[in-house]
């Protein structure tokens, strides 16, 4: 739109309409060195009708921070932005533009040419150290493991990396001064050029001091430019073939390892066995020497290249929202805040749902006493302490899919991948409180801490489960002790996949396929969990559908093992509309947050927040009542706008049960664990506490189930083949997707979702009949 003023902006200023500011005299600050913190006050431009507002602005490990006033340091950052991935461009004399490519832009202002030259300096040297640590920390080896681990690479390998890191700080130098000099001659060659168009008159004497100074600037940095070279040549003069021989030696000492390091896993492996055949000791005096948590931690990584950077190089500022205590107001009564749940305890006079439904609750586990529950296991016998050569396993190993790489049962712990599915239901309280709720608000808030809840049984747990051979199945029957029971079966092979069924006598429904694909990166082991997971409650029917995240085991070569959970989830109620956003925080080394966190915020159909969900994945969780939330400044890294939510005080939602005493010496298994695997009468011939390999392993006869598993899986093949010669033989051999195997599940039919869309296989009944009559007539011999 054209007016008299000319062409209406809606953006940021540009070069031809700009508010003037008003200049005001700042003290000069030395030029800084690279790395210095610089602070100064410049003029942010904010919109048309505030133009160009004064603000405080701190440059301090490659991040430009800036504040209304230097009081608010201490508690509020307006904004920051992230230098190593940012634009500096300079308009005119005392202009200049500072972008992260389109996100965050920041228009500023100096007070002088000479004070917009000192930030301009101050910003390019920041960003090229900027880049040049975070180009350090994606290519670093394995020093990226949890705080507690690693060590030092030896202080003669320390020197060489300190003087390469000065080298390199040298080089980054001078290709800033380069462009410094490069922006300093145009300027020079511009005023030059204007010199030559003017006539000899009145302004000729003020271009020509422009020239001057244009040219005593562009002499001084000069000036500092060769000295940098002259500083730099020396210093690489001096240390250059001393430094080069130092890594040679360094790459034949490691070379050397490597190959000393294979040679003597084969003799240990050798001598065992050998030692094995003469006598047998009892499992705690087979190998003394070696800890069974892991192998002896050694200096540093033998290897040199990473394929895929470990950790998430995650910014301070993790959390997309901000929760403060609410107006006092929303504390008085309960009849001044409508809609608050007592279920939920929001408010302090009210009584929680625990205690209601153990208060009033007739069908709660305390008034059911009068049927006798069946005495659970607690232990299970200690894990031995045998030895592994991981290397002349995994070397072959690095890239390919986990479900095809054949591992011996040393890498497993005695319960199948069906086994582990039927522990999501650790905390199945949850999802009977939930189903009390009449508010489908508070309902997602028990559905969300329910999600997270299933992790909490995998933080330590870094051995693999047994791959279940096709048609394998696990029941899990709780319905005297806990109300539910469920059925597990592996209805796929290639690629590996699991359809899970459980139904509670409180209202509650959950059916999932769990399909995994996993990559091996030499280090670490990612596993990204497929297929959607549903659960409907019978009295509102909602229904609420989610997807796992992402879990990463570190350390796989060297180091201890450890375990990570990233990615973000959204719990969805179908019915209402509702959606609770939950963002499991990946470890960092740059994050000052708490270690696997999770936050999540649930909004109704329109999304308007009513609960903030904060805790960690393998503790707790809690629920806190939104009463105002307000849209915050631009605090974020990339440049998103925060919620500054008020919230009442938080409840918790769910804790973690404490492990069972001796837990490190069972696989770290949970209460629940430790029954998954015990003897039961009456289950179906394919359920996973009849598969040999995996009991033997739980007895310690890890030997037996090497041999056992073998034959299994050897079995299995054999089947397969069969199935595939007797789909060839029929008038249409190839089923939908060009598999040739004709295989059905037993107790699940494949379906299209009529919720997702998605195709699923879905429970089609009759198992619990078949148990109930002890028919397993028809279930295949796969053991």
């Amino acid at each position: 739109m054209l007016s008299r003023w000319g062409t209406t902006q809606l953006g940021p200023p540009s070069d031809t309409v700009k508010p003037r500011a008003v200049v005001m005299s700042e003290p000069k600050a030395p030029t800084p060195a690279p790395g210095d913190t610089y602070k100064g006050w410049l003029f942010k431009w904010t919109n048309y009708i505030k133009g160009y507002q004064r603000r405080w602005f701190v440059l301090s490990n490659g991040l430009l921070s800036y504040y209304r006033t230097q009081a608010e340091m201490g508690h509020t950052c307006r904004g920051t932005i992230n230098l190593a991935t940012a634009n500096i461009a300079v308009e005119d004399s005392c202009n200049f533009v500072i972008s992260n490519g389109g996100t965050q832009t920041y228009h500023l202002k100096a007070s002088s040419e000479v004070e917009r030259q000192r930030w301009i300096t101050a910003l390019e040297l920041a960003k090229a150290k900027a880049f040049r640590m975070q180009a350090e920390s994606d290519d670093s080896g394995d020093d990226s493991s949890p705080p507690a681990a690693g060590q030092g690479a030896g202080s003669r390998n320390s020197e060489v990396q300190s003087t390469l890191r000065t080298l390199g700080s040298k080089v980054e130098d001078l290709s800033t001064c380069n462009d410094l000099i490069a922006k300093h001659g145009s300027a020079l060659q511009r005023s030059l050029s204007e010199l030559e168009g003017v006539r000899l008159g009145g302004e000729t004497s003020e271009k020509i001091r422009q020239v001057t100074e244009r040219a005593t600037l562009f002499r001084i940095t000069s000036n500092a430019m060769i000295n940098a070279c002259r500083d730099f040549l020396s210093l690489a003069q001096a240390h250059s073939k001393r430094w080069q021989k130092a890594l040679q030696a360094e790459r034949e000492q490691r070379v050397r390892l490597e190959e000393t390091l294979e040679q003597l896993a084969k003799q240990h492996n050798h001598l065992e066995r050998a030692f094995r055949g003469a006598t047998v000791l009892p499992a705690s005096q087979s190998n003394p020497a070696i800890d069974s948590k892991g192998p002896v931690p050694g200096k540093g990584d033998v290897s040199d290249e990473d394929e895929e950077n470990e950790f998430f190089d995650a910014c301070e500022d993790v959390q997309e929202f901000i929760t403060v205590p609410a107006d006092p107001k929303y504390h008085r009564s309960g009849s001044n805040v409508s809609g608050i749940s007592s279920e939920l305890g929001m408010d302090d006079g009210t009584t929680s749902l625990d205690e209601q439904s153990l208060a009033s609750n007739p069908e709660s586990p305390q008034s059911q006493e009068v049927v006798p529950v069946r005495k659970r296991r607690t232990r299970i016998p200690d894990k031995p302490n045998y030895s592994l050569n991981l290397w002349s396993i995994m070397k072959n190993c690095i890239g390919k899919e986990l479900s095809k790489i054949p591992m011996p049962v040393n890498f497993n712990e005695p319960l199948s991948m069906l086994q582990r599915l039927s522990e999501d239901l650790e905390y199945y309280e949850l999802l009977d409180r939930g189903a009390k709720c009449q508010s489908s608000l508070e309902q997602m808030c028990y559905v969300a801490a329910f999600t997270v809840s299933s992790y909490s049984t995998t933080v330590h747990r870094t051995g693999k489960p047994f791959n279940p051979l096709l048609g394998e199945t696990f029941e899990l029957d709780r319905v005297q002790e806990s109300g539910y029971r469920s059925i597990c079966e592996q209805v796929s092979h290639h690629p590996p996949a699991a359809a899970h069924h459980a139904i509670s006598e409180r209202g509650w429904t959950l059916r999932q396929e769990i399909a995994l694909a996993s990559k091996f990166r030499g280090k670490y082991l990612s596993i990204m969990p497929l297929g959607s997971i549903h659960c409907i409650f019978e009295k509102s029917n909602n229904h609420y559908t989610w997807k796992k995240v992402t879990t990463t085991v570190h350390n796989i070569i060297v180091g201890k093992l450890w375990i990570d959970q990233s990615g973000e989830i959204d719990v969805v109620n179908h019915r209402t509309g509702d959606r609770c956003h939950l963002k499991f925080a990946p470890y960092s080394y740059f994050s000052r947050d708490v270690a696997r966190k999770v936050t999540g915020v649930v909004t109704d159909k329109d999304g308007k927040a009513h609960y903030v969900l904060s805790g960690t994945w393998d503790e707790k969780m809690e629920c806190s009542r939104v009463m105002q939330s307000t849209r915050g400044g631009e605090n974020g890294a990339d440049g998103r706008q925060k919620t500054v939510y008020q919230t009442l005080k938080a409840k918790e939602l769910w804790k973690k049960t404490p492990l069972p005493e001796g837990a490190e010496n069972m696989y770290y298994f949970s209460t629940l664990a430790l029954t998954l695997n015990e003897t039961e009468e009456g289950i179906a011939p394919t359920d996973s506490r009849r598969r040999p390999d995996q009991r033997l392993m739980e007895q310690g006869r890890w030997e037996e189930a090497n041999a056992e598993k073998q034959r299994l899986e050897e079995k299995q093949r054999t089947a397969r083949r069969e199935r595939e010669r007797e789909a060839n033989r029929s008038a249409n051999p190839a089923e939908e997707g060009g598999h040739q195997d004709n295989y059905k599940p037993m107790w699940f039919e494949r379906q299209v979702d009529p919720m997702t869309g998605e195709p699923t296989h879905i429970y089609s009944g009759g198992y619990w009949e078949a148990k109930e009559q002890g028919s397993w007539d028809s279930c295949p011999d796969i053991f």
